[in-house]
């Protein structure tokens, strides 16, 4: 079960953020709680169409709550996630 504190950051029960950005990890990018998945990457591989049950498949780390999570975060960070797309869609190219 997670919950969303006023600031806008969701928690998990015990009251620990489900993303966190650490500087030396993934470039300090936006990660699931404990992980080094990156928020950009869920948002991206959902634009080109996996569906939450197959990201969960994928990712068997992952929860429900964490993508809802990963969901709300780009909501109020879409500017952020959306820089960090394109530079790595550049960096494919």
């Amino acid at each position: 079960m997670s919950e969303l504190r006023s600031e806008g950051t969701l928690v998990n029960a015990a009251g620990e953020p489900l993303i966190c950005k650490t500087p030396g990890v993934c470039g300090g990018e936006a990660c699931i709680r404990n992980t080094r998945i990156m928020v950009w990457l869920l948002v991206s591989l959902k634009r080109q169409g996996l569906t939450d049950q197959q990201l969960l498949y994928n990712y068997p780390t992952l929860t429900s709550a964490d993508l809802a999570a990963a969901w709300e975060y780009s909501r109020q960070n879409q500017q952020e996630v959306e820089e960090a797309i394109r530079a790595n869609q550049e960096d494919e190219e």
